[in-house]
């Protein structure tokens, strides 16, 4: 027994189980106080004289006891609410090395204390190789020492379980955090989508009100947008390189918003002048497209959309390979779509001409397994959107006429 000086901190530290009945007991003495540990203890011992004069010097103590004869009956009796465990060595059938060893497989850690009355150095080794926490002797002879050693035993389950419950809570802590990240981070998704989603249809307004004002150009953009996603889906693109390439076809002129490009509703031939204008719109749209910081992949392939695959193209002559899948399926769609418009200084071609001259130039100017795709792939593609008949360019037409 110790002083309640001694032990007041340590009580004040301490948060007990339920399910581990450890617990300090104050009694009042004439001179003080003293502080009382009691435990739940298990002891196997094939004796019963042992068990019984063992299990009185512990009751004396103030521990509850619960005795079993062997090994098995120490596995089978075991469970967290124990704080210590006493194991006699020499047992039949299921010895005490047997003992801790499945013990050990339980994980419980509870402090076991050999009990044995002929000790031998291998003995020792072998029961501190299995993790046994001290040794008794019997007859025991020093209750004085006997107590201080369950004590010991006593105070080392009281850490582990201190332990136990800091590392849980620990853990909990920390699900805690987690679940509060995966909250903050699902918010800032969907504010990072709603602010996406509010520029992309801010472009696509002032991309519509510049097609107005062209009637050669109206409706260009969505059936662009419409031809490279059939296109894309043919071919058997990923979820992610259909976004991708929809939002690449959706503003793939938008550079046309910052130049004058009237030059192209005129009549006849265009001049070197002209030409170089017309040029700079993939360059000024992926300019435009730039500041946004999510539409890396798109502004690769707004400024390439007319490249062609021998190098002939335009802004930064780039071919083959260098030019990757998405931009070579916007650059035969966007092709296909302006030779099938009206142009005031040309007549549209069919969809057989179109396609016609789009295998011509495969190899040169396109991809010539895309244009395979595409060219299978129109013929069975009905257009849903009015932006593909005729009739939606007349009545501009003769409104400007």
């Amino acid at each position: 027994m110790e002083r309640v000086g001694m032990l007041q901190k340590k009580v004040g530290n301490c948060t007990f189980c339920p399910h581990n009945p450890i617990h300090l007991q104050v009694i009042p003495t004439g001179d003080g106080l003293l502080i009382e540990m009691q435990a739940k203890i298990l002891i196997a011992d094939d004796d019963v004289m042992v068990r019984t004069t063992v299990t009185k010097i512990l009751e004396m103590f103030g521990h509850n006891v619960v005795t079993v004869s062997d090994g098995k009956g120490v596995v089978d009796a075991v469970d967290d609410s124990f704080d210590v465990i006493i194991l006699d060595i020499n047992m039949p059938d299921m010895d005490g090395f047997a003992t801790i060893s499945a013990l050990n497989q339980l994980n419980y850690n509870i402090p076991v204390l050999f009990l044995t009355g002929a000790g031998s150095m291998d003995y020792a080794v072998k029961a501190i190789n299995l993790g046994a926490y001290d040794f008794l002797t019997k007859p025991i002879e020093d209750l004085d020492i006997f107590n201080v050693k369950i004590r010991r035993a006593i105070e080392k389950r009281m850490y582990v379980l201190q332990e136990r419950r800091y590392k849980e809570s620990l853990e909990d802590d920390i699900q805690q955090k987690a679940r509060q990240l995966e909250e903050q981070n699902r918010l800032l998704l969907r504010y990072s989508h709603s602010l996406e989603n509010a520029t992309i249809q801010l472009m696509s307004s002032f991309q519509n009100a510049m097609e107005e004002k062209d009637y050669y150009t109206a409706g260009h953009t969505m059936r662009v947008t419409e031809y490279a996603v059939m296109l894309g889906r043919a071919m058997g693109l990923a979820e992610q390189d259909m976004v991708i390439l929809r939002r690449a076809a959706q503003f793939h002129d938008i550079g046309k918003l910052v130049i004058d490009l009237s030059c192209i509703q005129k009549p006849g031939k265009l001049t070197e002048d002209e030409w170089v204008l017309i040029r700079k719109h993939p360059s000024v749209g992926a300019n435009i497209i730039e500041p946004l910081g999510f539409m890396d992949r798109e502004q690769f392939i707004i400024r390439h959309h007319h490249e062609r695959m021998d190098g002939s193209g335009y802004p930064d002559g780039l071919k083959g390979e260098e030019l990757d899948e998405l931009t070579r399926i916007l650059i035969v769609v966007d092709s296909y779509d302006a030779m099938t418009s009206r142009r005031n200084y040309r007549k549209n071609m069919t969809k057989a001409e179109a396609v016609a001259e789009l295998i011509k130039c495969s190899g040169s100017q396109f991809d010539a397994s895309i244009v395979e795709v595409f060219s299978r792939s129109i013929l069975d593609f009905i257009p849903t959107r009015s932006f593909f008949s005729q009739g939606y360019l007349e009545p501009a037409y003769n409104r400007r006429n």
